[in-house]
């Protein structure tokens, strides 16, 4: 059964806040069972129905019903148990709620509010609270009770942005210019994937955060660069088609650990008209500093080196729920202590009078300016001066996500 525009919308809402949210949905379910484990199934059931009674405007009689008929379902046994908790649930805590909500619309958040109107995990929302302020909590907990905004970028290296635009429009897909070069974001995003225009990479899905930092990163004049983390190249692109865009003549060595994604990069920078400037390798960051262990593209020195290091994520937590409660205090050390082990190899293979980029997508500062605080006092580091600029985005309701990147240029 295909499902339509309104339908898909709501059950990829209720997919992904689910996932987001899942340690605190357990925790209400688990308070209201007297006995037993629960079926997988039907705790996915009881999960979904929670969350649609708790942050979704569904009415609660039929939030309640629609749980217990997909318990039933999945467990014929299961639904006296479904009905019994939801029920709870909706008399309980959908209050508790709402009394949340009110209090963190009002900025007068106590206890366990950010929790409970986000579903993200107290202990993360303290960490956040702890490095950025109270503020920054409070606006990334609001940001998980809207979709993320779609931002989209024209790839210059094919089209201009006004072409862009005209081809959004036609798709119907409503573009507003935003506050980027040849960046847009879209009211009625619902047809961007069948439109063709990211297929042939015409435009490229990306924050808007994450298109000002390649901007603060493209050379303006020729440069050899060398961008470690490549992923599946959405960076990639951003910085060709700045640089291009310049008139700046860039050649780019993008390189992952995963060989997958190397082999997705490849065929996107085909689409992308880029093939020319653009090589892709498989390689693990951490062994640049031994060139013989390294592809011959990457060897060599290059006028920027471009870190998109592997983070925890949390300043895209609304477009990643999986990362809420699957991150842990013991998780986020060995984060850090891999961005640092990534940087100071990287950093090996700038030029003189060159620049390396740290970029990451956390709002954490352990994983941020701790890193190349930590970089800069180490022996790796000692040839660097960091640069004025450093970008700092945090997550808004209806705006930007989180992102991080600090620029260092080498002196010696």
């Amino acid at each position: 059964m295909r499902l339509d525009e309104r339908d898909r919308a709501f059950a990829t809402r209720l997919v992904l806040g689910t996932t987001g949210a899942l340690g605190l949905l357990d925790s209400l379910i688990d308070a209201r069972l007297r006995k037993g484990k629960l079926e997988p199934k039907v705790r996915d059931a009881l999960r979904m129905a929670t969350y649609e009674l708790l942050f979704l405007s569904t009415p609660n009689s039929i939030a309640v019903s629609q749980g217990v008929e997909l318990a039933h379902l999945a467990s014929s046994r299961s639904a006296g148990l479904a009905n019994a908790v939801l029920r709870r649930i909706s008399l309980e805590e959908v209050p508790r709620r709402l009394e949340a909500l009110e209090r963190v619309e009002r900025e007068e958040p106590s206890g366990d509010d950010l929790c409970l109107v986000s579903g993200y995990p107290s202990w993360l929302l303290s960490r956040i609270e702890k490095d950025r302020g109270a503020s920054v909590a409070l606006a990334l907990a609001l940001s998980s009770l809207d979709p993320a905004p779609v931002y989209v970028a024209a790839n210059e290296a094919r089209i201009s942005a006004d072409e862009a635009y005209d081809l959004l429009e036609e798709a119907g897909l409503r573009p507003r210019k935003a506050e980027a070069q040849g960046a847009f974001v879209l009211d009625s995003p619902a047809g961007l994937s069948s439109c063709g225009l990211v297929q042939d990479v015409r435009v490229v899905v990306a924050d808007l955060s994450a298109q000002r930092v390649a901007q603060l990163t493209t050379p303006s004049a020729d440069a050899r660069v060398l961008e470690v983390g490549q992923g599946r190249a959405t960076k990639t692109v951003l910085l060709c088609k700045d640089a291009l865009r310049a008139g700046a003549h860039i050649s780019l060595v993008g390189m992952d650990v995963e060989g997958f994604k190397v082999e997705l990069a490849r065929d996107r920078m085909l689409r992308a008209g880029l093939v020319e400037h653009v090589r892709c390798v498989q390689c693990d960051a951490r062994l640049l500093g031994m060139p013989e262990r390294v592809p011959e593209e990457a060897r060599g020195e290059f006028d920027l080196v471009f870190v998109d290091a592997p983070c925890s994520g949390t300043g895209t937590l609304r477009r990643h729920p999986e990362i809420a409660w699957g991150l842990t205090e013991d998780g986020l050390e060995e984060l850090v202590c891999l961005q640092q082990e990534i940087l100071k190899a990287s950093a090996m293979r700038v030029a003189k009078g060159g620049v390396l980029a740290y970029a990451t997508c956390s709002v954490l500062s352990a994983e941020n300016e701790g890193v190349v605080r930590s970089f800069l006092k180490s022996e790796a580091g000692s040839a660097f001066t960091l640069l004025s600029d450093t970008f700092q985005s945090f997550p808004q309701r209806k705006g930007p996500d989180g992102h991080f990147c600090a620029r260092l240029m080498r002196s010696c």
